[in-house]
């Protein structure tokens, strides 16, 4: 049971236990949708036959279940293309956009029931002992959603994303450029170079090591390491990218090797490989930020301050960071809570009012049925 992609929160001021945690889950558990609801999540065991909370050790276990109906676009523009001709051919005339509009709600509220319903589980590790908070979701709607319906079933959540003092792309550049990993790690052969310039011109190094010389021309002509694939202590395979999220995480022969072959039962098996899991990325974290320049103190990145004064900003148009979120989100052509987190480092609360300030504003789109918003182009001055 290992995680695929690591999204890694701080939790400075955690003290729940499983017990507490567990009670503060229920409140918020899995039920499946309505016959007339698209979508739906909650709580729910982590592991078959175990409770909200899932505790090996100092390690808790918990997970969102998402479930999302199968209808679409095709079949509803199909089924009210059907049902508007029906319509003209009765009444005489052509359906107007209001009628139009009614036809496609009531056809929804017909197919909803018969739809197909898919559903996912995002795991999510919280280590007690050291303050992670670690996600299998590299997406930002998996992680946004997780991380909304935590900071919801516990008020008084204090969390963060982790901040290190060298970012990510400038560190695995200089790795790069002079040819030397940091200590416990080796570089791989997957290697993406991305200009920084508005051609966002890319090229990637895969199934080979990348080659020094043409390294160097890359970065000379203006190109960042965005994404990197390395090794840990010949232990742990994974790919560090930019926004400090890890992917394709894996463990090598010699943890698989070391694990024990003679427990048989499903739930001891279980909870050997999540205990296994759980030491090894513990140290693999540790080093990376050490790697990083060491972790920059929350109070100092201004997030846990800003956590409690954000509390008497009452919306997102009162804030004023609002502009620069705005900024944000139109640089980069994409709108994401974490997003704005990472930019302007601040917390997951501020950052959500801020977003639902734009979408009221116009800047971004309501959240669709698969929690992604578009960002809308800005008018001409």
């Amino acid at each position: 049971m290992w995680f695929k992609n690591l999204s890694i929160y701080r939790l400075p001021t955690f003290q729940m236990s499983a017990a507490d945690l567990e009670a503060a889950l229920q409140k918020h558990a899995f039920a499946p949708c309505s016959s007339l609801d698209f979508e739906g999540n909650g709580f729910a065991a982590p592991r078959d036959g175990s409770g909200l909370v899932h505790e090996v050790g100092c390690n808790l276990l918990i997970a969102l279940q998402t479930e999302k109906k199968l209808l679409p676009q095709s079949v509803i523009r199909d089924a009210t293309k059907a049902r508007a001709a029906d319509i003209e051919e009765q009444q005489g005339f052509k359906p107007g956009r209001k009628q139009m509009r009614e036809i496609k709600e009531q056809l929804i509220e017909e197919l909803l029931p018969k739809a197909f319903s898919v559903n996912t589980l995002t795991r999510a590790w919280i280590d007690t002992n050291n303050g992670w908070l670690v996600i299998d979701a590299a997406s930002s709607a998996k992680k946004d959603t997780l991380m909304g319906a935590l900071f919801k079933a516990i008020d008084s959540l204090s969390a963060h994303q982790l901040f290190v003092n060298l970012s990510p792309v400038a560190a695995m550049t200089e790795w790069l450029a002079t040819d030397n990993a940091p200590a416990g790690f080796t570089v791989d052969d997957d290697t993406t170079l991305e200009s920084m310039g508005e051609s966002r011109a890319t090229i990637r190094i895969a199934k080979q090591m990348p080659d020094p010389d043409d390294v160097a021309k890359h970065i000379a002509s203006g190109k960042r390491c965005t994404r990197l694939a390395m090794t840990w202590n010949d232990r742990v395979s994974l790919v560090l990218t930019d926004s400090l999220t890890i992917k394709r995480v894996s463990p090598l022969d010699v943890i698989k090797e070391s694990a024990d072959a003679s427990i048989q039962d499903a739930g001891e098996r279980f909870d050997a490989d999540f205990a296994l899991m759980a030491g090894e990325l513990a140290g693999m974290l540790a080093d990376l930020v050490q790697a990083l320049g060491g972790e920059r103190p929350a109070a100092e990145a201004g997030d846990l301050v800003e956590r409690a004064a954000a509390d008497n900003v009452g919306d997102g148009a009162e804030d004023p960071l609002v502009d620069q979120a705005v900024e944000v989100v139109l640089a980069n052509k994409r709108a994401s809570i974490s997003l704005v987190q990472r930019h302007l480092r601040i917390g997951y609360n501020r950052a959500a009012r801020l977003l639902g300030h734009m979408e009221t504003t116009g800047v971004v789109s309501p959240m669709d049925k698969d929690g992604n918003r578009s960002v809308r182009p800005r008018a001409p001055a």
